[in-house]
């Protein structure tokens, strides 16, 4: 590993001499010498170890490699790393660990800016705790009852999972209280700011004990970021993940120049002929959002919309149907679709240039995560050219122009859609069905096939 030198917020950063004292990590990446041979390196305990094992785990990430000896030692942590780069198993591994099974309370908390991304960190917990019992984790967010949040911390539940919202509920209540705290949790922190969350933050804070380890992830590390860190956290190690070890070097970024007026038709092509499992489109407004969902649908296109104005349960349910195959299409705002991570999505479409280049990279972080291959497109109109600079020196890499599919595109496609599944249909007997269909519709219509 590489040694840490101080950035600008205080933190040691990888790259140069620091004083032997101060913890040092890197989560570059790092030739074949250098990685760790196996997780049994990292020092996890065994049920831990054993428990992502079981969940098919071989080797650490970059971001795990580097984060999860540093709080096993029990040093507080920046960690700037996009979505898709292993962070939750980073921060969760080594706060499980620090959990006491044997002792009721709550012992760590995450905070997190979304319902679902809270979902997915506390089912992903669960997970990682399934070899060591006693340990239980609960995810407390808005939209939900709060009854059974209530009642399940109540009943010794030591990890909770949360926004900061419902969390603050929970603590001006006094269903909830932070006493015995020994881990804090941070996750995608500069989302949590930008939605408003920073006054919630800091009160959380203040109702946690002095002597607790924290651990701050962010895509990005803006001025706010940088004050909550030199506020909150003591000598913190900062770990950085390279570009090329982020999720954008995992996904094939490409643009077509498309005036608006055309973009509808040219998003219906695109989908028709994709291939991709299922695609999510993002729009910058919610009615832009519920404009395109509707226009997909009445193509006759599998497709369904959220945004802050759909109801939690649908929500979940739209969710799941994208997650189980049952929907191919998903359109979103930027919150909406924050924290989602299903594996299906080979496809992420920028109806409109998001307005900044962090932003394009959230959204592409929903596809290629965790080394799966995906796709990202980007609808450009001819004035906003000038904006792909801007997100190509974010993600530090080009962007590819392609041409978009035509109708004719979209006829062959169906075509060859169609015969590929003819073996198939042809043993079930049902290619019967179509040629009587097909012979009787050019009888009926006075067809000459040969003509």
């Amino acid at each position: 590993m590489s040694a840490a030198t101080p950035s600008p917020d205080g933190t040691p950063e990888v790259g140069g001499p620091t004083p032997a004292t101060t913890p040092t990590a890197s989560a570059g990446t790092p030739g074949a010498e250098d990685r760790l041979a196996d997780l049994a390196d990292l020092g996890l305990p065994e049920p831990l170890l054993q428990a992502v094992l079981d969940l098919g785990f071989v080797r650490p990430t970059p971001i795990q490699e580097a984060t999860i000896p540093v709080l096993l030692a029990g040093h507080d942590v920046t960690g700037v790393a996009q979505t898709g780069t292993g962070k939750t198993a980073a921060f969760g591994l080594p706060l499980l660990a620090a959990v006491d099974p044997g002792t009721r309370g709550v012992q760590a908390l995450v905070l997190t800016p979304t319902r679902e991304l809270a979902q997915q960190v506390a089912e992903a917990l669960t997970g990682f705790a399934r070899r060591t019992p006693g340990v239980r984790v609960v995810a407390v967010y808005g939209g939900a009852p709060f009854l059974p949040q209530q009642r399940a911390i109540a009943g010794g539940a030591q990890v909770v999972v949360g926004t900061p919202g419902r969390v603050m509920d929970h603590l001006d209540r006094r269903t909830l209280t932070l006493d015995a705290i020994r881990m804090l949790v941070l996750d995608e922190a500069d989302e949590m700011l930008r939605m408003g969350f920073a006054e919630d933050v800091e009160r959380i804070f203040g109702a946690a004990p002095q002597r607790r380890q924290v651990a701050l992830f962010s895509a990005t590390m803006p001025p706010a970021i940088v004050a909550v860190a030199s506020k909150h956290l003591v000598d913190p190690v900062r770990v950085a993940v390279d570009r090329e070890s982020s999720t954008v070097s995992a996904v094939r970024q490409t643009y077509a120049v498309v005036p608006h007026r055309h973009k509808i038709g040219a998003l219906a092509r695109v989908l028709a002929t994709a291939d991709a499992g299922a695609a999510i489109v993002f729009t910058r407004t919610r009615s832009a959002a519920d404009e395109v969902g509707l226009a997909l649908v009445a193509r006759g296109l599998s497709a369904a919309t959220i945004s802050g104005d759909v109801a939690q349960k649908d929500r979940e349910r739209i969710i799941d149907r994208l997650r189980s195959g049952a929907l191919d299409t998903l359109v979103a705002t930027d919150v909406a679709a924050r924290g989602l991570d299903v594996e299906r999505v080979g496809l992420v479409i920028n109806f409109d240039v998001p307005g900044e280049p962090e932003a394009y990279v959230h959204r592409i972080g929903r596809t290629g995560r965790a080394g799966r291959e995906g796709r990202a497109l980007t609808f450009v109109t001819p004035k906003e050219r000038h904006k792909l600079r801007a997100i190509e020196r974010t993600t530090r890499q080009r962007l590819e122009e392609v041409t978009l599919p035509t109708p004719a595109d979209v006829s062959k496609h169906r075509i060859e859609h169609l015969l590929a599944r003819t073996p198939e249909r042809h043993e079930t007997g049902r290619t019967e069905l179509y040629r009587t269909a097909l012979l009787e519709h050019v009888e009926a219509s006075g067809m000459d096939l040969l003509d």
